[in-house]
């Protein structure tokens, strides 16, 4: 499938651009109430999808669909990003743009900018869905059951960072819903398409529906949705998110094992040619990226650029290249908590990306050392060099080249990755067995850690073990916040403490009310309420 606007049909753009909400109230209108319009069903499903992977109608540079924000800010996957990372032991920022401080500091409150860019690109979303299945729903089967997950997604996401969330499946007022209602509507919704669905089906970009959700990331979010209902609810379902687990993990996807002209199989995953390569097989949820036709700065972009500066160099072959586009912005980087994953008796080498995993013995370890210190001194208002540089994100190709742009790279964000289904099940199926994991479950970490070369398996994982496993595997893909608060390590009395939690050096605990973001100001009326402690 594409994004790129120009194969929307002008009515359609004038359509979607006027389902666009400045307060995310899903209350929306067409922008001329006079128009006649007509609309192109193939146009207004590429909307729905293109909300996660682009600003607006015009690409990086040209409209945004959030009124009043950057549209590079209010990306879909940089706003995910911002609000699951920056606030964790995983990331700190060195920028002065309003609000970061605020999520490295675990301050944020209702007046947060990008939690209100957040949580407008998500209801805007929504009532891109909503008119879609209100005026098109009967045009197509597997379309429809399509963009209802890519509604649920969006509700998904909306209850799990402000819990009580706005609600409608029609362009009309929205009443407001608690969290175990969304809950309930989610897993309801996701059970009811999942026979509608093309089967669980793994592709490349060349292969036909290649960026299309099917029955696979179906399985993928019900498995989310159940490894954190006690968060949600009250009421674990562990059962529940290992079997979906299983169902992932015996599906034609599968984890890529095999490296390319000395590219490991864990990079192959975030590379310029991640969707061309056996990578793709991994992906259940490819976001696609292109660099002249699906182009943004909020999504591979941001990624890649935010944590390179000039001076990184994560290509062995080119010395001259940094990450394989020219955008070199320096801000995000490693809070020393996430380094110390790799190098627990403080013994980080202070060398370059390509060269990280070896001192680790871990393919993961994609960390540029150079002329840096693993501590952050002087906390979000530092300088980049404080901390070490994560090279996790780059658009160098398999075959040495690079992105067919220099400015906006080619690769895809794999939003669900099988990899999550191993670590889902190996941890739900130990929450079932006292809080070790199974047979099965040792199995299923190890075959990640085999995959990165590592060659410290274990017989038996604890809880806490598994929680370092979820961060090896998965930091800085925009996770992190939502795995703290399951194993009780982010808000409220903690036992676990990380550099500049809380906004102080040596870190500190916060109230518990702040594992909930704050309902932006502007969005509570008589509808929505605020959120207890904002």
């Amino acid at each position: 499938m594409k994004y790129i606007n120009k194969f929307i049909p002008a009515a359609a753009m004038l359509l979607a651009l006027g389902m666009s909400s400045c307060t995310g109230d899903l209350d929306v209108t067409p922008i001329n109430p006079n128009l006649a319009l007509e609309y192109s069903p193939e146009g207004l499903f590429n909307k729905c999808y293109a909300n996660i992977a682009l600003a607006g109608n015009g690409g990086a540079d040209g409209d945004c669909d959030i009124d009043g924000l950057d549209g590079g800010t209010t990306g879909f996957i940089r706003q995910m990003w911002n609000s699951n990372e920056l606030t964790t032991d995983e990331a700190i920022c060195s920028w002065g743009d309003d609000g970061i401080s605020q999520f490295c500091y675990n301050t944020y409150g209702s007046s947060h900018p990008m939690l209100n860019g957040y949580f407008n690109r998500l209801t805007t979303g929504i009532s891109y869905c909503n008119q879609y299945l209100n005026v098109a729903s009967d045009h197509d089967a597997t379309m429809t059951a399509e963009i209802r997950f890519v509604r649920a997604l969006h509700y998904y996401l909306l209850m799990d960072a402000f819990g009580n969330i706005p609600f409608s499946t029609t362009l009309g007022t929205p009443v407001r819903m608690t969290r175990q209602e969304a809950f309930d509507w989610i897993e309801s919704e996701l059970l009811d398409i999942e026979s509608q669905l093309s089967p669980a089906k793994a592709k490349k970009s060349t292969d036909a529906g290649y960026g299309r959700v099917d029955q696979a990331a179906d399985w993928m979010l019900l498995m989310r949705l159940y490894l954190n209902a006690e968060v949600y609810t009250g009421t674990a379902q562990w059962q529940k998110a290992a079997d979906y687990a299983k169902k992932v993990m015996d599906s034609d996807y599968r984890l890529n094992t095999n490296g390319v002209n000395g590219w490991t199989p864990y990079q192959m995953l975030f590379m310029g040619d991640n969707g061309e390569t056996d990578a793709a097989y991994e992906a259940v949820f490819p976001i696609l990226c292109d660099g002249k036709t699906t182009t943004s700065y909020g999504t591979s972009l941001f990624l890649m650029a935010s944590t390179f500066d000039g001076d990184m160099h994560a290509n062995p072959s080119d010395p001259i290249a940094t990450n394989g586009t020219d955008a070199n912005w320096g801000g995000n980087r490693a809070r020393a908590e996430l380094i110390e994953q790799f190098f627990p008796n403080g013994d980080a080498p202070q060398v370059a990306a390509y060269d990280m995993k070896d001192a680790a013995g871990d393919d993961r370890a994609l960390f540029d050392g150079i002329g840096r210190q693993v501590d952050n001194p002087t906390g979000y208002d530092g300088v980049f060099k404080d901390g070490y540089a994560v090279a996790k994100f780059v658009n160098f190709k398999t075959d040495g080249s690079v992105g067919h742009d220099p400015k906006f790279p080619d690769a895809d964000f794999f939003f669900f990755r099988v990899a999550e289904a191993y670590l889902t099940y190996a941890e739900a199926t130990a929450r079932l067995n006292g809080g070790s994991t199974t047979a099965e479950g040792t199995n299923a970490i190890n075959a990640l850690r085999a995959r990165a070369h590592n060659a410290d398996t274990k017989q038996v994982y604890s809880l806490n073990n598994i929680l370092d496993e979820w961060q090896k595997e998965f930091y800085f893909e925009g996770r992190r916040r939502v795995d703290l608060i399951r194993f009780g390590k982010f808000g409220g009395n903690s036992d676990y403490i990380w550099s500049w939690k809380g906004g102080v050096k040596n870190g500190r605990n916060f109230d518990a009310t702040k594992n909930i973001f704050a309902i932006p100001a502007a969005a509570v009326d008589e509808v929505l309420i605020q959120n207890p402690g904002y």
